[in-house]
């Protein structure tokens, strides 16, 4: 049995919490600030018990004492912890089995969920081990793998590998660039025949409208919608957009954004913006500077580092960039994402970690701070991480609030994360399904995977 969870089972004891039952509880939290993420209030002193990995209630502290593990909350606050809804997790081709460290990461970070957006059947197994705490792990969500130009050329594979993948048990379908639009029709066919949803990319032949016509779970990174801006009149090239839209910047007509959030909100689409892929990845900041300030990269191999300054480099030295640019293209990208919040059907937190810059678990807060800066207030910014996601998969009740029933995925912070979004950096404790991580085991753990990464 795993170590952590033979501990868990020791903590347990035997109280009666309320009138009329007794409850075995694992854990009380006393005394802490609760945060209400659907409205910002807080909840002072309050004691917060967790049995059989749920919140089984949460009382004015002091009012019911209890033989338990006990977690000192005095001063500090207690939210839901957060999903990562565009989430890489490791898989056979990755070359080195790292699952372990790269699911510690999300979790030290406070990220207690994530959506796998490139599947493997590896995956699946990860899924129902973490489901079953078998594992030390976030809930897991996975796509399947890629439906791209090259995995399925035509229909009769559209159909095939489709119901294949409902068939092994994925999530959803992870729909990436290069289909034809005959083939993505069928591939959206046989998906709503099967009963399997899709999200990612759009690919270009396909089109931002057609796409959200047709009814993507989530449409990431903003994908297609700049491209979306452009009037017919231009007659571009589609396959010359470049960089999600960049090389067409220029050429946006930003009073067409109503047009297409409003149907984001028709056909109910969300979004995941992946904002801090563009800030950390596609911003004329040197590569070099920015690895020798931000202390995340310790925690990857240096091989891998050194390629995420290579591909950078090659994106921000081309002949097509400039910082002019840049600057009306994220304005553009600014404007999208606030509206999309506004008046679109909603936005889901994700960070594309591990893609170029985005340490796993660390970029999340590189992702909340990027999304404030469209605009949005620091409790906006952590409802698309909490409440959002557990609306997306229709799961309210289950995760993303402190509330009694919910699953006890839990972050412990030293101070008010609605003042200062960074206040969720260094948790004082994670807790996932009712298993504690205390900041000391969290900083022996990630101090043993920075040390071996030195040797990568």
């Amino acid at each position: 049995m795993n170590h952590l969870l033979t501990l868990l089972f020791l903590f347990i004891s035997c109280a009666a919490p309320t009138q009329d039952q007794s409850v075995e509880v694992a854990y009380i939290i006393k005394n802490v600030n609760v945060i209400d993420v659907r409205d910002g209030s807080i909840n002072q002193a309050r004691d917060v018990f967790i049995a059989d990995g749920k919140i089984s209630s949460i009382v004015k502290s002091g009012e019911v004492g209890l033989n338990a593990k006990v977690i000192d909350g005095t001063g500090k606050y207690l939210m839901p912890g957060l999903a990562e809804m565009h989430a890489h997790i490791p898989s056979p081709q990755w070359g080195r089995d790292n699952t372990d460290e790269t699911l510690f990461l999300y979790l030290s970070n406070g990220v207690t969920t994530i959506r796998g957006m490139l599947g493997h059947l590896v995956h699946l197994e990860l899924r129902e081990k973490a489901a079953n705490n078998e594992i030390l792990s976030p809930r897991i969500f996975t796509s399947s793998p890629s439906v791209n130009g090259n995995t399925v050329k035509t229909v009769e594979e559209a159909m095939e590998k489709v119901t294949k993948y409902k068939n092994d048990g994925y999530d959803f379908l992870k729909i990436h660039p290069g289909l034809t639009r005959e083939v993505f029709d069928q591939v959206v066919a046989t998906a709503n025949e099967v009963g399997i949803g899709f999200s990612g990319h759009v690919p270009v032949d396909v089109g931002i409208r057609h796409a959200l016509k047709s009814g993507y779970g989530t449409i990431d990174h903003v994908d297609g919608f700049l491209e979306g801006l452009v009037p017919a009149e231009f007659d571009v090239n589609p396959n010359e957009n470049g960089f999600f839209g960049y090389n067409f910047s220029h050429l946006a007509d930003t009073g067409m954004i109503d047009e297409l959030v409003a149907l984001t909100k028709s056909h109910e689409v969300w979004v995941v913006p992946t904002q801090s892929l563009f800030v950390r990845w596609f911003s004329p900041v040197p590569p070099e500077k920015t690895v020798e300030v931000d202390p995340d990269f310790k925690y990857m191999p240096k091989s891998t580092v050194d390629q995420w300054v290579r591909s950078k480099r090659s994106l921000i030295e081309s002949p097509d960039f400039s910082i002019e640019k840049f600057i009306l293209f994220t304005d553009i990208r600014y404007q999208l994402i606030r509206s999309l919040h506004e008046n679109g059907h909603g936005l889901l937190l994700g960070s594309d970690a591990p893609q170029v810059f985005n340490v796993p678990g660390f970029s999340i807060h590189h992702e909340l701070n990027a999304i404030k800066e469209t605009g949005l207030s620091p409790l906006e910014a952590i409802q698309t991480g909490t409440i959002n996601p557990a609306k997306f998969f229709e799961m309210e009740g289950e995760f993303g609030e402190v509330i009694e029933g919910a699953s006890a995925d839990l972050i412990l912070l030293e101070k008010n994360p609605l003042e200062d979004l960074n206040n969720l950096r260094n948790p004082a404790g994670v807790m996932v399904r009712g298993m504690w991580l205390e900041r000391a085991t969290i900083d022996q753990k990630l101090a043993e995977i920075a040390e071996r990464a030195k040797d990568i």
